[in-house]
């Protein structure tokens, strides 16, 4: 992987002689810090990052082995991510407690952060998170479709893309990546086909050993908790699922971030129906920002 610095931010050095990049703005607690969903990276929410540093101080990570962090050997367990986020922090001077904002795979690992070191957290915004059962409550043809899945992905690391789909998916993403700032646009599509391998590697352990991780974890402190639930139409998931199953997988989750609402006395769950699981931050920047500002009013 070539270590091109990040347009923004800068990178940190933590234990192992590895190097994390963070990317810090605003001011005022409690602390904003973005935890990216798998295949995702820091600068993915750059956007709402802003408008986040406008309320409260707003902190971008990437995780090891994503974005422009630095290599680590994938997959990882959960404690390892939230343990190295938890350093992180502390080695850059982020004051706690935070208010941790997880999308999809982010979502878990700040659930379990929250659920690990309950002093260091005032708040959750998790965005259509992962849940430990989703497959396991699922129907075997769901089950089955998604050992399917898992099969591609191992399959797809293994395959080199060509010139002309490497071209292809950069013209995509520059079109996708259009409302980003000039300076941050070229170098965010081209450090996504640097590293699109990770997003498959950090998948490899999740339905077992990590999901495993989740279940067996501390109950999830008092502390204020949105979930927020994307019910909309997504464009991955429409090419990955046949409709039926991915209405019944849409059902399942609606019910199991309901019940991650509940794991809080202060917990709620808002259900947006115009909004798909990869980019709810986009879509409904909206609905995101007015749950932040709702958290920090209730953390103060």
């Amino acid at each position: 992987m070539t270590r091109t610095p990040p347009p923004l931010g800068r990178l940190h050095d933590i234990a192992g002689g590895r190097r994390l990049m963070m990317h810090r703005s605003g001011s005022g607690g409690p602390t904003a810090v973005f935890l990216a969903g798998a295949g995702m990276m820091s600068l993915d929410y750059l956007n709402t990052h802003n408008r986040v540093a406008a309320l409260t101080a707003s902190v971008l990570y990437d995780r090891g082995g994503n974005g422009w962090s630095h290599p680590t050997e994938l997959p990882r367990t959960a404690a390892e991510v939230t343990d190295e986020l938890r350093e992180l922090l502390r080695t850059a001077g982020i004051p706690g407690p935070y208010l941790l904002i997880g999308h999809s795979l982010g979502g878990a690992y700040a659930r379990h952060y929250a659920r690990r070191f309950p002093d260091e957290v005032a708040g959750l915004l998790l965005l259509d998170p992962f849940h430990e059962d989703m497959a396991t409550r699922a129907r075997r043809q769901v089950r089955d479709k998604l050992d399917e899945m898992l099969d591609q992905m191992q399959s797809q690391e293994a395959t080199e893309p060509t010139p002309e789909q490497l071209e292809q998916s950069r013209t995509q993403m520059l079109q996708h990546f259009a409302a980003w700032p000039e300076p941050v646009r070229a170098p965010l599509a081209e450090r996504h086909l640097a590293t699109w391998r990770a997003g498959l590697r950090e998948n490899q352990n999740l339905y077992d050993k990590v999901a495993a991780e989740f279940r067996h974890a501390p109950a999830t402190p008092d502390v204020p908790l949105i979930v927020l639930t994307a019910m909309g139409h997504d464009v991955t998931q429409a090419h990955l699922w046949p409709a039926d199953l991915l209405r019944e997988i849409n059902e399942g989750k609606r019910a199991l971030h309901a019940e991650v609402a509940a794991e809080s006395p202060r917990g709620e769950q808002r259900v947006l129906d115009d909004a798909g699981h990869g980019w709810l931050h986009e879509e409904r920047a909206d609905a995101v920002i007015q749950a932040v500002n709702d958290l920090i009013t209730r953390t103060r």
